[in-house]
């Protein structure tokens, strides 16, 4: 096997693979004796018409694609490391020649690292993340504590603004019911958007036990194009209606759910709480925003493929965080509307965003040679036995050497983020009562200039 290497524009690359005619023709009869019982020819038993008769009725290329896909499985990652490239992405494979008898040839083009040109990273300056608590934040967290207390109590009136309905519909456009149409028993919250626009609307007014026509219109970007600015009749059955009940927010309640027995006393504790949430917050915004701002003051063009790959897996991972919501990714669409493309495209900035920082940080680590002892990596390991509860020997007999090496490359990048940190220069975050006040006195000093020019 032989591998030239072409170097393209914008970080890609074109590997020209050329393998032996003995070993494609070996290919051919191991997938041959595969498929073999495939075929049923006159005069033989199936399975047993010999190759040369089998490719004679079918055409030489009978075989073709069996034999080039275990090839490429074969030879395509020898050709990798052989080209010595730092290769991101899947391969794009075109076949230049194949034919019984001669060498394999194919093409593999591929997605490279970029090159980072570092800029400043040591001592930039950033805004630190506020950590302080303010009165309002403490109400809040108060009132979420209510909600989730709440009691959900059947009313005998009409639907308003914020009542979870119980209700069953069925949709249709031009009279013909349309594919997610149709539920039974959907909990629907009155006014959460949840549904297309005017559908939630026209239910405020209606009892339990009515039935409902409801009038919409898809938007003209709905996620089902076969949907999309069309019309719809839903016919509407309203089930039940509830509305929230919250607890009075006093000592009783507060007796209820906390050790304390005054309201005052759970409040201060709420507070704590906001505020060491609010420092975990303000630390990891704060690494972020080094890391933005290193990563800014670099260089580097990321390629097209290895952003359509980081979209991938984007992608999946948050139709697996649906699908343990209950929500299937296809629900999820027809309901809001949107497409994998719509969300891709959402996605875009926040997949850019992760490949410029750990390739910058990537860059940074290896020129400031930050490694990691191997005790370090072994407490690291230790952790996850005790996680699973396990014993430290019995986890590392089932730990490769790159699941070893993936754990020392996290911790030396989190090693690096923390001397960007340490090195970086914070100022201190402005409070909003701060920047409101030099508004004001900003407008005031304006219009004392403005009378003195008139005088």
């Amino acid at each position: 096997m032989s591998v030239k290497v072409e170097n393209l524009e914008k970080n890609m690359a074109k590997l020209t693979v050329e393998v032996d005619a003995a070993d494609f023709d070996q290919a051919l009869t191991e997938a041959y004796r595969k498929n073999k019982g495939r075929f049923n020819l006159p005069g033989f038993r199936r399975g047993r018409a010999p190759m040369q008769m089998i490719e004679k009725m079918y055409g030489p290329q009978v075989f073709y694609e069996d034999a080039l896909n275990g090839l490429l499985d074969k030879s395509y990652p020898d050709a990798a490391k052989e080209s010595g490239l730092s290769i991101v992405s899947r391969p794009e494979i075109s076949v230049e020649q194949i034919e019984k008898g001669k060498n394999l040839i194919y093409t593999a083009t591929v997605a490279l690292k970029p090159e980072v040109k570092l800029g400043e990273y040591k001592g930039v300056g950033v805004e630190g993340a506020d950590s302080s608590v303010t009165e309002k934040e403490v109400e809040d967290r108060l009132r979420q504590e209510l909600e989730k207390n709440a009691r959900m109590i059947d009313v005998d009136r009409e639907i308003k603004k914020g009542d979870i309905s119980s209700i069953d519909f069925v949709g249709s456009v031009d009279g013909e019911e349309f594919a997610g149409g149709r539920g039974e028993d959907y909990p629907l919250t009155i006014g959460s958007g949840t549904f297309i626009p005017g559908f939630e609307d026209q239910l405020i007014g209606h009892k339990a036990g009515e039935e409902v026509d409801v009038n919409v219109s898809f938007p003209e970007d709905y996620g089902a194009k076969e949907l999309a600015g069309k019309a719809a009749l839903f016919k509407v059955s309203i089930k039940s209606v509830k509305e929230k009940q919250l607890p009075e927010a006093d000592d009783e309640f507060a007796s209820e759910v906390s050790e304390f027995d005054t309201l005052e006393e759970y409040k201060k504790e709420l507070e704590k709480g906001l505020r060491e949430e609010k420092e975990k917050q303000a630390a990891l915004q704060n690494e972020n925003r080094v890391i933005d701002k290193v990563a800014e003051n670099a260089e580097l063009d990321i390629p097209e493929p290895m952003l359509e790959e980081q979209l991938e897996q984007m992608y999946r991972d948050y139709a697996m965080r649906l699908q343990q919501q209950g929500i299937p990714i296809e629900q999820y669409m027809q309901i809001t509307g949107q497409t994998e493309e719509k969300l891709k495209e959402q996605m875009k900035p926040g997949a850019e965003r992760s490949i410029r920082n750990s390739l910058v940080l990537e860059a940074v680590q290896k020129k400031e040679n930050i490694t990691v002892p191997d005790e370090r990596v072994e407490e690291e390991f230790q952790k996850i036995a005790d996680q699973y509860k396990m014993k430290y020997e019995d986890l590392m007999k089932t730990v490769s050497e790159s699941q070893k090496a993936s754990v020392r490359r996290e911790l030396e990048l989190q090693a690096t983020v923390d001397m960007l940190l340490s090195e970086a220069k914070l100022t201190k975050p402005e409070k909003k009562s701060e920047k409101k006040s030099e508004k004001k006195s900003e407008k005031k000093s304006s219009e004392k200039k403005e009378e003195g020019e008139k005088s």
